[in-house]
C-alpha cells in the first residue's frame, strides 16, 4: 500500500464553519479544492455541512459539492456560497449540530470582546457534545481557558488552536505535543509579523508612519495595527503558548509589554549600527509563572529571533538539556489561518493509525 493510500473508504466527518471572512472562505475553498485529495491521504472526507454568520447560516449540497455544481473531485473550481442574502436564519447552535450530525466545530469569528461570550458559549455547547472544537478565535481561549478544558474533559472532545498562535507556523503543536518530556523552561517569540516588518523597516530609515503603510500595502498589517505595534497580540500568543506548555490557566496570566513607537525607531536604527536587529520579543518562564512579558530586544547574530526577515515568525523553546528548539516560518495571511486550521481538523476527526500513523 503507498503511502497516499491510507483507507479504501475514507469516514465521513461533518464540520460546521462558524464566521465566513477572509479566514473562513479560504478555509471553506481548500476544502472543495482539495477534499477528496485529503481524503484519500488522511482516510476522512472532510464535509463542509454549515457555514454561520451572525443571525444567517447556509448549509451547502450535502454531497459536498460546490455550488456551481463542479464535482469536488480536486479538480473542479471553486464557486463562493451564495450570497448571505440567500441564506437562510441561524438556529441555535445545538439545533444546527443536530441537524448535520457534525464532529467539528471551526471557529473563525473575530478575536474582539463583542463577540467572545458567544464564542465561549458555542464553544463550550460543542465539546461539552462530544463535538471537536477548532478555533482560530483568542478572546474566549484568554477568557474561559479553565472553562473550555472542563467541558472538553466532561464531553471526550478534543480543543486545537493552532489558527490563534500563529497561523501556519506550528507552534501550538509543538507547544502542547512536541516537547513534551524535553524539560522545555522557557519560551523566547516574535509572534507577530508585523512588528517584525515595522522594526525592519524603522532600522532602514522608514519613520512610523511610513513604515505602518508599507506593512499595509504589503498586506502585511491589518487597518489597525494597534494590537500589534502595543505589544498586546504577541503576549495573547505567548500567553496561548505557555498555557499548553505548562498547564497554566490562560486567563489568569499577567502581561508586560513594550509598544513599538516613534522611540522605537531610534533603538532600531542603533542596533543596525552595530550589526544587531531589534525585536518584540515575547517570553515566558516555568520559573515565573503566570506572566509573559513582551520587550525591544537587541538581537545578535546567530540568535534565530535575529535571523527573521520581513514578516517572518518564530518560537525558540528553551530546553536546557535536549537544547533549544526553533520553530520558524509560516505564511501570516488568511490562507494560513486557514490551513493550520485544516491541520487542525484533520488531527482531531482523522482516524487513529497504527505503525507510523
Amino acid at each position: 500500500m503507498s503511502d497516499e493510500t491510507v483507507a479504501q473508504k475514507p469516514a465521513p466527518a461533518a464540520v460546521v464553519l462558524s464566521g465566513y471572512g477572509p479566514v473562513g472562505r479560504a478555509y471553506a475553498e481548500h476544502l472543495a479544492q482539495h477534499g477528496e485529495a485529503l481524503a484519500r491521504r488522511y482516510g476522512v472526507r472532510l464535509r463542509l455541512a454549515a457555514v454561520r454568520a451572525r443571525s444567517a447560516e447556509y448549509l451547502p449540497p450535502a454531497d459536498g459539492t460546490p455550488t456551481d455544481g463542479t464535482p469536488a473531485d480536486g479538480t473542479g473550481t471553486w464557486a463562493p456560497l451564495p450570497p448571505r442574502s440567500a441564506w437562510g436564519p441561524a438556529l441555535p447552535l445545538a439545533g444546527t449540530l443536530d441537524r448535520t450530525g457534525a464532529g467539528v466545530l471551526v471557529q473563525c469569528v473575530p478575536s474582539s470582546p463583542e463577540v467572545r461570550d458567544q464564542a465561549a458559549a458555542e464553544a463550550l455547547l460543542a465539546l461539552r457534545r462530544g463535538v471537536h472544537v477548532v478555533t482560530a478565535t483568542k478572546s474566549h481561549l484568554l477568557s474561559h481557558w479553565r472553562e473550555l478544558g472542563l467541558a472538553a474533559a466532561a464531553g471526550g472532545s478534543l480543543i486545537r488552536i493552532s489558527g490563534a498562535t500563529g497561523a501556519a507556523l506550528p507552534a501550538a503543536d509543538l507547544a502542547r505535543a512536541g516537547v513534551r518530556g524535553l524539560g522545555c523552561r522557557s519560551i523566547r517569540a516574535c509572534p507577530n509579523g508585523t512588528a517584525t516588518f515595522v522594526l525592519d523597516r524603522l532600522a532602514a530609515g522608514d519613520s512610523l508612519p511610513d513604515a505602518v503603510a508599507e506593512a499595509r500595502r504589503r498586506g502585511i498589517a491589518e487597518a489597525d495595527p494597534s494590537a500589534d505595534l502595543s505589544g498586546s497580540d504577541a503576549a495573547t500568543k505567548a500567553r496561548l503558548l505557555a498555557a499548553l506548555l505548562w498547564g497554566w490557566d490562560a486567563s489568569a496570566i499577567r502581561t508586560e509589554t513594550e509598544a513599538v513607537d516613534e522611540g522605537a525607531a531610534r533603538a532600531a536604527r542603533a542596533a543596525a549600527a552595530s550589526d544587531h536587529r531589534l525585536r518584540a520579543v515575547a517570553s515566558a518562564t516555568a520559573d515565573e509563572p503566570l506572566l509573559v512579558r513582551v520587550r525591544l530586544e537587541r538581537t545578535a547574530p546567530g540568535d534565530p529571533l535575529h535571523a527573521l526577515t520581513g514578516p517572518e515568525k518564530a518560537v525558540v523553546y528553551g530546553c536546557p538539556d535536549a537544547g533549544d528548539i526553533t520553530v520558524s516560518g509560516g505564511r501570516s495571511s488568511p490562507l494560513g489561518a486557514a490551513l493550520a486550521m485544516v491541520k487542525d481538523t484533520l488531527d482531531v476527526a482523522a482516524p487513529r493509525r497504527l505503525g507510523f500513523g
